[in-house]
């Protein structure tokens, strides 16, 4: 059945995954509405997710809330226009002022008998932005939802209900952090601050479940990741022999380098 595929992880708060990039999108079912957290990678795909939802509530989608600006967490916001869509004000920023290259980015990771849905994409930016912290009513349950720095991208959010947080692309399970647009000596200050807050269940933007203590061992990495670009960077240590042996994968140091030096 199509309602077992929503794993529900606190009351009222689901996880969904998806094959493709191994996505999670995160459901939060309120007396008022559904609010969900990130919309798919295209229209056709969000439309898959909404009728998905209806096995599981008749309640109306009316708010989203994106993550961050990646094309793969915003690029279905369009399916749900009765929805309020919120996200950190870099989000909509981002959106407003760069589509063509979401679009670009976008053809990358998708398959080519799926560009079309790239072409037909109408890019929603966020309406309702905020710069630290922000909290949603939809009826008896509260979400809420903290910026406390830059990392995977320059606008990534934590959401939090009940006993989950959904922290987006700011960790990563089962791959490695992807560095193409990310802040790497932030990163590691971001995921300190962070985990006090966490809940006991954490949902990355892809993979599967992980705990605290699992997002403690991330930070550990993105650490070492900014050390290693401190000695590469101010040490004089040759680049072409660090990657070869460097906290991540040899394409990932490459980005963290080129964006360090941005």
């Amino acid at each position: 059945m199509l309602k077992d595929m929503f794993e529900e992880l606190s009351e009222g708060v689901f996880r969904r995954r998806f094959p493709f990039l191994r996505s999670n999108i995160g459901v939060v079912i309120g007396e008022d509405g559904v609010l969900l957290i990130d919309s798919r990678e295209s229209r056709e795909a969000a439309e898959e997710l909404a009728g998905e939802l209806r096995t599981l509530t008749p309640k109306p989608v009316r708010w989203v809330v994106n993550t961050h600006w990646h094309w793969d967490h915003v690029f279905g916001n369009a399916a749900f226009p009765d929805a309020v869509v919120w996200g950190h004000r870099t989000c909509r920023r981002m959106l407003l002022d760069h589509p063509v290259q979401h679009r670009e980015d976008a053809r990358k990771w998708m398959p080519e008998d799926r560009w079309g849905e790239i072409d037909r994409v109408e890019i929603v930016p966020p309406a309702r932005t905020f710069e630290a912290l922000a909290a949603v009513d939809v009826g008896g349950r509260q979400v809420e939802a903290a910026y406390h720095g830059r990392g995977h991208t320059d606008g990534d959010i934590l959401i939090h209900c009940g006993e989950v947080t959904f922290m987006g692309d700011l960790v990563e399970e089962g791959e490695p952090p992807k560095m193409g647009d990310s802040y790497p000596f932030d990163w590691p200050a971001t995921l300190t601050v962070a985990l006090p807050t966490l809940r006991p269940t954490v949902v990355p933007g892809h993979g599967g479940l992980l705990t605290p203590a699992a997002v403690e061992e991330s930070q550990n990495l993105m650490e070492q990741v900014a050390e290693w670009l401190r000695e590469v960077l101010h040490e004089g240590r040759p680049a072409a022999e660090a990657v070869r042996a460097g906290p991540l994968p040899e394409a990932e140091l490459r980005k963290a380098l080129a964006r360090a030096t941005a």
